[in-house]
């Protein structure tokens, strides 16, 4: 108990009080400014992930708005042109679903159903495709700003067309999309077979060369004809 009341005395005495406040002092500034650095370096780093966050989210919606554009004329590409593209959307709607935003899957499912429309509408003539592009791009940039504000509205778009898809029509369809994609592969491959039948006929006959003519030789004595044949009598005058 000794060291306690030694303690005791030195922690009460006057001549204590000036070194304790120090200490307080130099404590709560050392606090104060760990907290401060601890803001300030939560705050920059935060706003770093935002911004890459915001990058990646215009990136992707990029991506989908060529690929929407590319959509809309889906029907008049050539094949090879059709892989790219599928390569292409493909890639666009795997970042958007590895986005670390809430919401993101839903965007994607809303994203690739109406890609899909805009593929199946590009074979109907007279279908004015420029709004429906138009409107594609206008939702996807709202999500990009407002990502828990539009995804409540693809969540009600996606609900719909799934009771959509349950009708009769549905499958009549689905069976006119497989028409006009047979159509569409038939017609590019007669036009890549055009090219090896008109190779393959035979080439025209060769004409026969003229026939050699004889030199003749310019100054060349010719043979002398009589007026009278040879051997006949001639005629006294």
């Amino acid at each position: 108990m000794q060291w306690w009341n030694a303690f005791t005395e030195w922690l009460f005495d006057p001549e204590t009080l000036p070194v304790l406040f120090t200490a307080g002092v130099l404590f709560l500034a050392v606090l104060v400014s760990g907290l401060l650095a601890a803001w300030i370096s939560r705050s920059a780093v935060r706003g770093l992930v935002t911004r890459q966050e915001r990058e990646l989210r215009s990136s992707a919606v990029a991506a989908l708005v060529d690929a929407a554009t590319e959509a809309s004329v889906w029907n008049s590409l050539t094949p090879q042109e059709q892989v790219l593209s599928d390569r292409a959307v493909g890639l666009a709607d795997v970042r958007l679903r590895l986005l670390p935003v809430k919401g993101a899957d839903v965007a994607a499912n809303w994203a690739s159903h109406q890609l899909h429309e805009l593929k199946r509408a590009s074979a109907t003539f007279g279908y004015q495709l420029d709004p429906a592009v138009g409107e594609f791009r206008d939702r996807m940039v709202q999500w990009q700003r407002h990502p828990g504000r539009m995804r409540r509205q693809f969540q009600a778009d996606l609900e719909r067309w799934r009771t959509q898809d349950t009708r009769p029509e549905q499958a009549v369809v689905e069976q006119q999309d497989e028409w006009v994609a047979q159509q569409h592969h038939d017609r590019y491959s007669d036009t890549q077979a055009a090219p090896t039948t008109d190779a393959a006929e035979p080439a025209p006959p060769a004409t026969e060369a003229p026939a050699e003519e004889r030199p003749v030789t310019i100054g060349a004595p010719q043979p002398r004809q009589d007026a009278t044949p040879t051997g006949s009598t001639p005629v006294a005058r």
